[in-house]
């Protein structure tokens, strides 16, 4: 007897609904139910692409008439919150696009949501699956205390991307956006609880609100005194001589990922996609010269982003059918989004914002 198949209702049809929708279509105990979005050229390209599916403009009707087990969210963060509780009171699991919500009251709902309906939720944090991240940080974790961690993800935009971005603007700066992904590995490579956070940002383009910000910075203070570092901006006006920065260093020496790939920065591609990581030891020999020699991880063969979007859907998968305990997994997002959101409220304020001092 055939195993019965996990609906899934795709909500957002652009970047991340389309490279999620394909590996659903891709993994043999899912099938697609129905594509929900707003524009009706990304359900209807998407649609042809994998089939002809059911398609709707309307989440709540997309939802009553599919009746599904999965609701896949990936439209902008300000509809999260909302689209999360539905489903959730609808009784499907959910897969949902970072950040889970805009403010930690709604995320930690939503949490305490889904425990008390026993449903799964899978938050999008797609450094976690990525095979070279989890090597660098395992590298990481070998280099001593306290940690030194510089990150950053400014992206040039122009066009639709440009749009994208205003877009997203309307409810989140670029640190709050992509900043959980990089605080969320700052807290996996300390182990340690951050304890203080500062930023800065500056507003460089009248199309965006008066109390936004397109650039950002954030700086991190830990409890075992490492320190992590997190910049990102948006827009036409940004540089892109400096657009991948993934580097860590401690006592032992410093492990640091290189992207020689010559990627644009508005090429979502290029965001995860490395050359390989690089692996320098401080120990020194008897004439004060370095002691060995700096040593290198190609990483050729990862995986593009529809790939890491294909093994994010294999973890909702097991997550579902051995059904894991995903306490850990939500609760890490949340210490991630109470950085970014202590540094949004640090740069709006001027002051350096105190965590977990309870």
């Amino acid at each position: 007897m055939k195993a019965k198949k996990i609906k899934v209702l795709v909500v957002g049809c652009g970047n991340m609904g389309a490279s999620h929708a394909r590996a659903y279509h891709k993994i043999e105990e899912f099938a697609i139910v129905g594509l929900v979005s707003r524009s009706p050229e990304s359900r209807e390209k998407l649609s042809l692409e994998l089939g002809s599916l059911p398609m709707f403009s309307d989440f709540e009707n997309a939802l009553k008439m599919t009746q599904p087990d999965v609701v896949s969210i990936n439209t902008y963060p300000d509809t999260h919150a909302a689209y999360v509780r539905k489903s959730l009171q609808a009784g499907a699991h959910v897969f949902v696009e970072k950040p889970l919500a805009t403010t930690l009251e709604e995320a930690s709902s939503l949490i305490k949501l889904a425990l008390q309906e026993n449903k799964k939720l899978v938050i999008g944090y797609i450094l976690r699956v990525h095979p070279a991240w989890k090597k660098f940080k395992e590298l990481a974790q070998t280099l001593g205390k306290p940690l030194v961690m510089r990150m950053n993800l400014n992206q040039q935009s122009s066009g639709t991307q440009w749009n994208t971005h205003k877009e997203l603007m309307k409810s989140v700066s670029p640190i709050v956006d992509c900043g959980v992904h990089y605080t969320d590995m700052m807290c996996l490579m300390t182990q340690a609880k951050p304890i203080t956070v500062s930023a800065i940002g500056a507003r460089l383009s009248e199309e965006i609100s008066p109390n936004m910000y397109n650039y950002g910075q954030l700086q991190i203070r830990f409890d075992d005194d490492s320190v992590g570092w997190y910049e990102a901006g948006w827009g036409p006006m940004i540089s892109e001589s400096a657009f991948f920065i993934k580097d860590v260093f401690g006592p032992k020496g410093s492990v640091s990922m290189t992207n020689k790939s010559q990627e644009k920065s508005q090429n979502i591609e290029g965001h995860t996609k490395t050359e390989g990581i690089k692996i320098h030891h401080s120990v020194l020999d008897s004439k004060g010269e370095f002691a060995f020699s700096d040593e290198f991880i190609y990483t050729n063969d990862e995986p593009n982003h529809d790939e890491l979007c294909f093994l994010e859907q294999e973890f909702l998968l097991k997550t579902i059918t051995t059904n894991i305990d995903l306490t850990d997994h939500m609760n890490s997002v949340l210490e991630s989004m109470k950085i970014v959101f202590a540094a949004d409220q640090s740069h709006k304020l001027g002051k350096t914002i105190m965590l977990n001092t309870n």
